[in-house]
């Protein structure tokens, strides 16, 4: 590297916002009682504000955005965020004050006050809300709330039924164990059987870890990917370091810990009624939030519009594996619902 650069010096200096109406902020702000971390992104401060909501419980997306969601900062002004349990927001909170009691509600809760901060703070009516994974459950009970705030909600890798997909995604992954004739992912996963467990669900979460082993092994996390490349680029990302990756680590366990039970009970299927538009961007291979589950609730649900895309070439990670389409279905698709947007 010139002048003894580090990969992530380079990085960060390669994204600079250097337009005049732009935004670049990183900072705390105090949400719900705790010091929680988000930046805001995006080179025209006009643009509408797109609030990503991460996966997990605990997988913040901050140390990736760099290489998977720069471009959507040339249309929107884009708010990350550590959620509680998540990131740099779990390694400033103490112990109590992050995880004790950590509730889906409580984390809905925030993501309310955040969307309230981010509206006063930057004089905007509206934002648009896109959620991934565990965010999308979040995204749906924020958009349920309040309609109003918001132009349009995006899920990507909806979850509706949270018991019955990871069944779905476990006999898929089974069946794919079997057809490969791969003795030790057979024996790992029947012996996890069932999955998940209703009547003990301790044991869901001591399974996890192997069945989802066995879940990325078999294409259901990246369609013909295996693990991606998500922790390797961490490493050069401008906006976390070596300890904030290890920050994210514990906190991803200590919220699976807290919140993996609740999952188990998150049902939207009677859940049909939005009051705003709603987009769906799915990969049509996806295991982990199924892509069976989601295909039929979508022919339940009314609201003022709704779209549902099918990402032929991903499984689970979208923003990862169809990087151009993403951006190219945000720009086409819910762009246009953004209804005082400013042109450049």
């Amino acid at each position: 590297m010139a002048n003894g650069a580090s990969p992530n010096d380079v990085f960060a200096d390669a994204r600079k916002i250097v337009t005049p109406d732009g935004i670049q902020e990183e900072r705390f702000v105090t949400i719900g009682g705790i010091q929680q971390w988000i930046t805001v992104r995006g080179r025209h401060r006009a643009n509408p504000i797109l609030l990503f909501l991460h996966g997990g419980p605990g997988f913040t997306s901050l140390p990736v955005s760099y290489y998977f969601m720069r471009d959507w900062e040339e249309y929107f002004t884009v708010v990350q965020w550590d959620q509680r349990g998540a990131g740099k927001t779990f390694a400033a909170s103490s112990t109590t004050d992050s995880q004790a009691p950590l509730s889906v509600d409580r984390v809905v809760n925030d993501a309310d006050e955040l969307t309230r901060y981010l509206c006063e703070t930057y004089a905007k009516q509206r934002l648009v809300l896109v959620g991934h994974s565990w965010g999308t459950i979040l995204g749906v009970e924020l958009a349920q709330r309040h309609p109003e705030r918001f132009y349009a909600y995006v899920g990507m890798g909806q979850f509706v039924d949270f018991s019955r997909s990871e069944k779905l995604g476990y006999e898929a992954t089974l069946a794919a164990a079997r057809a490969a004739k791969n003795a030790q992912a057979v024996a790992e996963l029947e012996a996890m059987a069932p999955f998940p467990d209703a009547r003990h669900p301790e044991r869901n979460l001591t399974n996890l870890p192997r069945e989802r082993y066995w879940l990325a092994t078999y294409n259901g996390y990246y369609w013909r990917g295996g693990f991606g490349h998500g922790e390797a680029l961490a490493t050069f990302s401008p906006d976390y370091t070596a300890a904030d990756l290890h920050a994210r680590d514990e906190g991803m366990q200590t919220s699976n810990q807290a919140l993996w039970d609740a999952l188990g009970h998150v049902d939207f299927t009677e859940k049909t009624r939005f009051d705003c538009p709603v987009i769906f961007l799915h990969g049509r291979h996806d295991l982990g939030t199924s892509a069976t589950v989601l295909s039929e609730w979508y022919e339940t649900l009314h609201a003022p519009s709704k779209k549902l895309i099918w990402f032929e070439d991903s499984a689970h990670m979208i923003y990862e594996e169809e990087p151009g389409k993403l951006l190219v279905s945000l720009v086409q698709q819910v762009l246009p619902l953004v209804d005082d947007r400013v042109s450049h």
